[in-house]
């Protein structure tokens, strides 16, 4: 009975979206947060190229982008709804972290999505900020 207790147990977490989540670490300033990434080939790379500070510039009053010095692998998708806290790829080499939530025409990658976005605008500031993304 163990044995296959066990067995169903590994079987339920190689199964898509079971699996343990992969998270990084966003910190704005003083101020950090805990992102999920994506279960994509976009993510994986973005990941690989961790740690980095991204100088982010100021978009329309609600996001910060930076373009990459390369491209990511990009699958962009009509995403309609931008959530406070996504963290999106336009383009295939062009970060944006959104700090407010919104409709969009606009096609994107998911990279990943800050779990508890509060201050994320704040902490932003207006202008540039630098962006620290690092895995834990």
């Amino acid at each position: 009975m163990k044995k296959w207790l066990a067995i169903c147990l590994l079987a339920l977490l190689a199964l898509p979206g079971i699996a343990e989540e992969e998270t990084m670490r966003v910190t704005v300033g003083e101020k950090s947060y805990t992102a999920v990434l994506a279960d994509n080939e976009t993510a994986r790379a973005f990941a690989a190229l961790l740690p980095m500070t991204l100088d982010m510039t100021e978009l329309n009053g609600n996001e910060k982008y930076h373009y990459l010095m390369g491209p990511l692998p990009a699958e962009p998708q009509a995403v309609r709804a931008i959530e406070t806290g996504d963290i999106l790829l336009f383009g295939d080499d062009c970060v944006v972290v959104f700090y407010d939530s919104f409709t969009t025409p606009y096609s994107y990658t998911r990279i990943g999505k800050i779990t508890d976005p509060q201050g994320l605008r704040e902490a932003l500031g207006e202008g540039t900020a630098a962006v620290a993304f690092a895995l834990p």
